[in-house]
């Protein structure tokens, strides 16, 4: 039996002029889409694609009251969620994409908007002033010169140049820069015979802003603003901010600061004392931490450096220690380095001892070397200084008994980082004791040596580390097994190691 094809043979024509007949141009009954069942699976619809918990948690952050923005748009918002989305699912970056700190599809669009605006408006005196201004009255209006607004002398007509206060603007000193043949003639040429289609466009433009009656002076948009807004490389310098409230929620800026949302320095001092207090109260993390994140954005925008700023870094700096947070504590150390470089006042040494040992707990043998060299002699006389410099050298010479010594008599909030890798040295310090004690020892000399505060504690540790088949019970106490566990402890201090920046058990 014949094999059955998915497809009418037919016979290929053999020339152009001969036009088809109608049997020819009948389609073949055979080629009509079939419409038999087996057609239907193509056409079913696909089945609900399950979304990654992430995404549709952006999607409802998107659409959220609190999150939408007047000045956008409801459908302009829902088609650029729906372009990141898809860009996302064609790059395959869909459980990639940090969808928690993606900025939203309107934070996006305003943005945008912002960009488009500030390049209308960057663009536009410049566009203006690439030629010069003719009419067809005579060609002697051509070398009047835009004069900025505080310039209201009239310009010498009779001589055609203008006075020497305006010879000194920006748009002499640009045209003086360029290097490009003389346009006027060729303009004039131009406007003689009237044949060049873009001179006539570019004239029609320029008359736009020609003042509608003869000796009065051009109207220019960007200049009828009754606040004389200045130009954009006017405009970066610090503001001084306006909010009179005392709390404000911190915000990512995607574009200039407002002044009115901005905090001026007498309310950011009622602000800091206030945030003392609730944190003395309520001890709520989550809240401070936004409330300084504000409150150092506010400082950073109206770039003020004084002892305040100092001041207000370094409670945030302790802030984050007591918590654990060492992703804010490095942003404000960073911040407290270049602010103590310039002499501000506040605490260097107390927190030079801080970066001492927070490079003992990452490790960070680089850094540690640059911090060395850079010591004064006055700074290694203070007493934390002091003692972070005698923690890294117990440390470099595998002395646990002189380490844990100074774990225990830490000044200022060093303890809060020595707690960050007091693990790992008890886990080395473990080892050694189990190589050089033998066949057994007592737990309270593990205790006592290791900076436990009972022996409930360091049994728990060793408990904690699979080890709990090492104690035993006998007549005069529990004593560690140190015979069978000489290289017990080994794979948990390469662990330990490996992944300084983690916080252990303890």
């Amino acid at each position: 039996m014949p094999l059955s094809t998915a497809f009418t043979a037919v016979t290929a024509r053999r020339t152009f002029g001969k036009p088809l007949t109608p049997e020819e141009a009948r389609p073949s009954p055979s080629i009509v889409p079939s419409t038999s069942p087996s057609s239907t699976p193509a056409a079913t619809p696909k089945g609900k694609r399950d979304w990654p918990l992430p995404v549709r948690t952006y999607v409802q952050r998107c659409f959220a009251e609190e999150n939408i923005l007047p000045d956008v748009k409801l459908q302009e918002m829902e088609v650029k969620l729906k372009q990141v989305i898809s860009k996302a699912v064609e790059t395959g970056t869909l459980a990639v994409v940090d969808w928690d700190n993606l900025p939203l599809p309107q934070m996006m669009i305003r943005e945008e908007h912002a960009q488009a605006h500030c390049a209308r408006l960057s663009s536009s005196p410049i566009q203006s002033n690439a030629f010069p201004t003719t009419t067809l009255h005579g060609a002697n209006e051509s070398k009047s010169k835009k004069r900025k607004s505080s310039e209201t002398g009239p310009v010498d007509d009779a001589s055609g140049r203008a006075p020497p206060w305006s010879q000194t603007n920006s748009r002499n000193a640009f045209e003086s820069r360029i290097s490009y043949p003389d346009k006027r003639p060729r303009n004039e040429v131009a406007q003689e015979s009237g044949s060049s289609k873009s001179f006539q466009i570019l004239d029609g433009r320029k008359k736009r802003f020609e003042p509608t009656a003869p000796g009065t002076s051009p109207v220019r948009p960007w200049r009828t603003s009754t606040a004389q807004e200045a130009p954009p490389q006017e405009r970066e310098g610090p503001i001084v901010g306006r909010c009179q409230e005392l709390e404000k929620k911190y915000f990512r800026l995607t574009s200039a600061p407002n002044p009115d949302t901005v905090r001026p320095l007498p309310i950011l001092e009622k602000t800091l004392d206030h945030l003392k207090r609730r944190w003395k109260q309520e001890r709520n993390y989550s809240y401070i931490c936004d409330q300084f994140k504000s409150l150092r954005q506010d400082l950073t925008v109206q770039r003020i450096k004084n002892g305040f700023t100092v001041n207000a870094y370094e409670i945030h700096a302790r802030i984050a220690l007591e918590k654990g947070d060492l992703s804010e504590y490095n942003q404000c150390q960073t911040q407290l380095r270049a602010l103590y470089a310039q002499k501000l006042g506040g605490h260097p040494a107390e927190f030079m001892a801080y970066r001492i040992l927070y490079f003992l707990h990452t490790s960070n043998r680089i850094d540690m070397n640059d911090v060395l060299a850079d010591l004064t002699p006055t700074e290694k006389q203070d007493r934390a200084v002091k003692h972070a410099l005698e923690t890294r050298s117990a440390l470099a010479l595998g002395n646990y008994h002189r380490f844990f010594e100074l774990y225990l008599d830490t000044p200022n909030m060093g303890a809060y980082l020595m707690d960050m890798f007091v693990a790992r040295e008890r886990l080395a310090a473990l080892s050694a004791i189990c190589r050089a004690y033998k066949p057994d020892i007592k737990l309270r000399f593990v205790t006592e040596e290791l900076g436990f505060e009972s022996d409930d504690e360091s049994a728990r540790f060793i408990w904690d580390h699979g080890a709990q088949h090492l104690l035993e019970e006998r007549d005069d106490g529990v004593r560690l097994v140190t015979g069978k566990a000489s290289t017990f402890f080994e794979p948990a201090l390469k662990a330990a190691s490996a992944r300084p920046g983690t916080k252990l058990l303890a």
